[in-house]
C-alpha cells in the first residue's frame, strides 16, 4: 500500500511538471498576473507573451526578452530593478555583518587592552610587596649580625663612650 501511495504521488508531481512546462506557452496573450501564477514562467511586457523561464541560465538572455520588459515572480518589478534591488540588499547586509565583526574585535581587542593593564598592574604591585618583604628580610637578618658583633647602631650615638 505505501508503494502504491508513493508512486502515485509520484506520478502526481510529474505531471503537475509537465503541465507547468506546458502553461507558460499557453498563456500567452493573457494578462502578467495569469502568467506569473505558475513560478516557472516568465512574463515579456513588451510581446505580451508568456515564456518559460530559461533555468541553465541565471539571467534571462536578451534574445528572449529584454531585462527591462521581463517580468517574474511580480508585474510591477521589471528584472533590472529586481537585480539593483537585490544587491543594494545584500551589499547592506554584507557591509552590516563586516560593521559588527570589526565592532565585536574592537571590544575583544578593548577588553583584553583593559585586563592585560589590570594584570600589569597586579603584578608590580606584587612585585613590590615581594621586594619589601625581602628588604626587611635582609634587615633583620643584618641586625642581627651587628648585634651578635657587636656593631649594632643605637639610637644615642655616645652610648659607647659612657661605658
Amino acid at each position: 500500500m505505501d508503494r502504491v501511495y508513493y508512486v502515485s504521488v509520484l506520478v502526481c508531481l510529474l505531471a503537475t511538471a509537465a503541465a507547468a512546462n506546458t502553461e507558460c506557452s499557453t498563456m500567452s496573450n493573457t494578462t502578467c498576473e495569469t502568467c506569473l501564477k505558475n513560478v516557472s514562467c516568465l512574463w515579456c511586457h513588451t510581446n505580451g507573451r508568456c515564456l518559460d523561464y530559461p533555468a541553465k541560465n541565471i539571467l534571462p538572455p536578451s534574445s528572449l526578452c529584454k531585462l527591462s520588459d521581463a517580468r517574474w515572480g511580480i508585474c510591477w518589478l521589471d528584472f533590472e530593478a529586481l537585480i539593483i534591488a537585490i544587491s543594494v540588499v545584500g551589499g547592506i547586509i554584507i557591509l552590516s555583518v563586516v560593521i559588527c565583526c570589526c565592532c565585536c574585535c574592537r571590544k575583544k581587542k578593548n577588553r583584553n587592552t583593559t585586563l592585560e593593564t589590570e594584570k600589569r598592574m597586579r603584578e608590580s604591585e606584587e612585585r613590590k610587596a615581594r621586594q619589601e618583604e625581602r628588604r626587611a628580610n635582609m634587615k633583620t637578618q643584618h641586625d642581627a649580625i651587628r648585634k651578635k658583633y657587636g656593631l649594632f647602631k643605637d639610637d644615642n650615638p655616645y652610648a659607647k663612650f659612657q661605658e
